[in-house]
């Protein structure tokens, strides 16, 4: 059972489908995931703005109500042998803390395998640690190496290149810059991250820290949005003033290929090398990513 979509992603990756008997509700890729028993809700209202999402958050991280809940009659039915979950982000998926405490009430055995990655080499990793749990540690190192070589083809696209001061915003109201594996995507698609470190959490900033910053290329990604709404959402942010440093703007698929630390993640560190340095990388993936500005 996965808690995860990257888990989900990584599970059909390793050609583990057909053992994968629950899958969470925003786990929609690939398609045929969708058909998969779904086991948690959010308590996300689905029509909050930015600015509600934010505010629900907050309340919930300190103390409030939690954002996903489990379907523990679905999770009963199922009596997964096995369970994907992370303790990394509250906001993204169940902790594995709060599935076990469900898994004891229902009387489940399972075994919790947490995926908590905080950089790009460590998402690989954790392709090659589902591996190990399921006794499919052969065809994980064969996608791992399939996963490193196009990395390492972008980082010789761009030997030698300057790399322009760039900055991933995760979020727009309020502002929260890219962490975790985000400033390892810009690195390796030839850009200088900026308000972002790899393996620290994404930060809530204020926009003159944004304007201090001074970024030539600035690359919308909103946790969780596909590319139509973020390119809706930055209407507004192209007219902050903070932003006339920038001359590039971009908006991207973030579901797909920057929020979720899975195998796609190698997909938007192509997509970034493309939008930072035109021409250089043919990404494998079309309509993912707009140019704005």
């Amino acid at each position: 059972m996965s808690l995860l979509p990257s888990a989900t992603e990584i599970v059909y990756a390793l050609g583990l489908e057909d053992d994968l008997v629950g899958v969470t509700h925003e786990c929609d890729w690939p398609l045929e995931a969708r058909h998969k028993t779904v086991v948690s809700v959010s308590a996300l209202p689905p029509a909050a703005d930015p600015a509600e999402i934010d505010r629900l958050v907050s309340q919930s991280l300190a103390g409030g109500d939690p954002i996903y809940r489990l379907d523990e009659v679905a999770v009963g039915d199922l009596r997964p042998d096995m369970v994907l979950t992370q303790d990394l982000c509250a906001v993204c998926a169940v902790p594995a803390g709060h599935v076990e405490e469900a898994l004891e009430v229902l009387g489940c055995s399972a075994r919790i395998v947490s995926l908590d990655p905080g950089s790009l080499e460590e998402v690989l990793d954790c392709l090659l640690t589902v591996g190990r749990a399921t006794g499919t540690l052969d065809r994980a190192e064969r996608v791992v190496l399939e996963l490193t070589a196009r990395l390492d083809a972008v980082r010789e696209a761009l030997r030698g290149a300057r790399r322009p001061r760039t900055f991933a915003l995760e979020w727009g109201d309020p502002p929260f810059s890219g962490g975790y594996w985000v400033p390892d995507m810009i690195s390796t698609a030839g850009g200088e991250p900026v308000l972002g470190r790899c393996g620290v959490p994404s930060v809530r900033i204020g926009w003159e820290q944004i304007a201090a910053a001074a970024p030539e290329v600035v690359v919308f990604m909103p946790c969780g949005y596909g590319l139509g709404e973020a390119v809706e959402q930055a209407q507004a942010l192209l007219e902050r003033s903070e932003l006339d440093c920038a001359s590039a703007v971009f908006a991207v698929d973030a579901s797909s290929y920057f929020s979720r630390p899975g195998p796609r993640l190698v997909d938007g560190v192509e997509l970034l090398a493309s939008a930072i340095h035109p021409g250089s990388v043919r990404p494998r993936v079309g309509g993912a990513l707009r140019r704005l500005r």
